[in-house]
This record gives C-alpha cells, structure tokens and sequence, in this order.
C-alpha cells in the first residue's frame, strides 16, 4: 500500500539565495518547510560572482568571514583612462558564492527546514488546495519557484518567463599582482562587453575577470584578458575556474504569482535590468515572500500575490538605462564622454544610488581609511575585510 505524501506548509524550488532565505525565514515563523534542489549542495554549480551591493547586507545579517569589503570602484574607460569612485558609507561586499549558500543552507536547516537535494522539480498536481508533487512523495499547500531564470515552477505552471537575457563569462584565478584591491575594477567598451561592462572583482578567495554582453550581443573574454593584461598581469596568475551564464535583464515577469504559487529571485525577474544586479533582491524578496506566505498560512492575512504587489521593484530607471547601454555606443564616443561631469554624476549614481551624490577624492578616502586602520589592528595593507 502507498504511502500517503508527506506533508509540508511550503515547498520551495531551488536551493537558491532567495530560495534559502526564504526557507529561513519560514522555518523561523513556523511553516513545516521543504526545499527541493536537483544539486547534491547548495555550493555546487554555481554561476554568478558574489558582489553583495550594501543594501544587501544591511538587509541580511551575513558573517563577516564569508566576505571582502570593498569601498570603490574604479571605471575605466575604452582607451584605459579611469576614474576612482567612492560616497561616504558606502561599500560592496565581495564572497565565494558557494561558500554563501552554503552556509544559507545550514541556516535554513537550522531554522527547521528539510532540505532534498538531487530532487528536481518535475511537477505537481494540485487538489483541495494542496500540491502533490510528482517524482517525490510530498505535498504542500503553497509553492516558491526559486529555480532561477530559466524556472521549471514558471513553465510548468504558465507563469510569466524571462525572455531577454544578459550574456555573461567569468574566469577566476587565485592571484593578480597588479589588481588594486580596494577597488570593483569595471570597464566600458563596447567592442568586448557591448551593452555592457566587463570587470574585474577581489573576491574572498580568488579574482574574478569576466564581463556581459546586451541580448543578441557576444562578450568577448580572450579579447578583455588581452587588453588588460598590463594592469593585472593575467600571464603570471593561475586560472582556477571558469563559468558562463545568462542574467535576466527584462525585469519583474508577468505573473510572477498565482493563487497558491509565487516566483522569486531571477525565476521573477528580480535582477536590474542594467546591472544585472540580483542577489539584493533574492535575499530581500526571499525573506519577504516568506513572512507573507506564513502570514496567509497561519494567521488568515493575505494572499501573497496581493500582499507583495505594493513592495515589487519596478526598475523604472533601470530600463531606460538598460535601452541606452543597447545601443553599445562607439567606443570614440565613450572614451570622449567619459570625462564629463555628467558621465561621473551618472555613474556614481549607479553604483551608490542615492549615496553617490556626495563623492570624495580618493586622498580624503584613503585618509579616512588610515584613521579606521589605526582603530584596528587587523586590518591589512591594500585588503578591506
């Protein structure tokens, strides 16, 4: 005789970071909570670099050994010219991605959650407003599709998809000598990241050189080693991975919710239409897709498709921004703007948002920096934990 399902509150697809946080964050406010993961970890396969914008970490508490604090950016333009970047306050948080997820994992178990890895979601039926799912024997009243950009819970449900994507390619190496790394290292030209940026990032363990391409566009990876190598000296470092990727950059889909199924994270199209940007989303929308969810489940609130509605993010800005840099404007063109007063407005803007509007000089900055360190006697040289 079968078994009847287990039974679960929630089931979350994908052991993502929005899906994590949202497993979290149920567990802590009592939902029975499953998360479904075809991985054998949370760490495993893991694409993206791991740049925590500092909204991000003020919205979840991350420790501070799985992180690199990184104040600036330094943007350089096609013919190599470059201008150094900062706002009072503000920083970026630098990780090994899969080190994050899993210790995210362990949170969520810790919190309660049952976690199956090597468990793909294959589809679910649903009856007396309960799923069960096909392939595992489980049911559960609600489902979160955090399977990222390429959703199965969005596809097999008829949810809204992702249809416009950056193209992304990455490698990481254990070292490069001539990498400040007080610094995002980001480049425009439009013949190697046309639409987009390439970069080079500190990481906590390794550094990551990679760059973008807008939809229907190629990022050219040999071609940015190449013309950067006398900055960085990519000949004499080891390459220790290599990764590809696609980055939604349509915005929020439509819709991202049905009753009894919410999508977050990249499976929503919660990363910025410009910067491709999402983990701040995953993690906030993560946890607020599941203090509502537990709010409907327990204590008669609303449906989350309503109570999220007014929270969305809307990337207005984003967009407009996003169909400009489509045009890949010529190189001559952006090495000449880039000078401006304008270009430097709009790019401290884009990196500190609303913080960028009081910029200082990299002296002030540095002196600022020699105060702190002399408060602290960890810190090291060059390297801002």
């Amino acid at each position: 005789m079968a078994h009847p399902p287990q039974p679960y509150d929630l089931a979350i697809i994908g052991a993502s970071f929005a899906g994590l946080a949202a497993a979290k964050t149920a567990a802590m406010r009592g939902l029975k909570v499953a998360v479904l993961d075809p991985k054998p970890g949370a760490g495993d396969h893991v694409t993206t670099t791991g740049i925590l914008v500092q909204e991000a970490a003020e919205e979840f508490d991350i420790p501070h050994s799985l992180t690199r604090r990184v104040h600036g950016v330094r943007l350089y333009a096609p013919n190599l010219k470059h201008v150094d970047l900062f706002a009072p306050g503000s920083f970026f948080l630098t990780t090994e991605p899969g080190r994050l997820l899993d210790w995210l994992a362990q949170e969520a178990m810790r919190a309660g959650a049952h976690l199956l890895w090597r468990t793909p979601f294959t589809g679910a039926g649903r009856q007396g407003g309960v799923f069960t799912f096909s392939g595992v024997n489980i049911s559960a009243r609600h489902i979160i599709g955090a399977d990222g950009a390429r959703s199965a819970v969005a596809r097999y449900f008829g949810l809204g998809r992702n249809k416009r994507f950056l193209a992304a390619i990455e490698a990481q190496f254990d070292h490069l000598e001539g990498a400040d790394t007080r610094f995002l290292h980001c480049f425009l030209d439009s013949s190697i990241a046309p639409g987009h940026i390439a970069w080079v990032v500190p990481g906590l363990s390794a550094f990551h050189a990679g760059l973008a391409a807008a939809p229907g566009r190629r990022p050219h990876l040999k071609a940015f080693l190449k013309k950067s190598e006398p900055i960085f000296g990519f000949a004499k470092a080891k390459a220790i991975g290599h990764t590809r990727g696609r980055i939604p950059c349509g915005g929020l889909v439509k819709p991202w919710a049905i009753p009894g199924i919410t999508l977050i994270g990249d499976a929503a199209g919660m990363a910025s239409p410009m910067t491709g940007g999402g983990i701040r989303y995953a993690l906030g929308f993560g946890r607020r897709s599941a203090q509502v969810v537990a709010d409907h489940l327990l204590h008669f609130g609303p449906p989350p498709e309503i109570a999220l509605a007014r929270v969305l993010p809307r990337f207005a800005l984003d967009h407009v921004l996003r169909a400009g840099l489509n045009l890949a404007p010529p190189n001559s063109l952006l090495s000449a703007a880039f000078g401006t007063p304008a270009i430097r407005w709009l790019a401290r803007h884009i990196y500190f948002r609303s913080r960028g509007s009081q910029g200082v000089s990299l002296a002030d900055f540095e002196a600022r920096l020699a105060s702190l360190e002399s408060k602290d006697s960890t810190a090291s040289a060059g390297v801002f934990r």
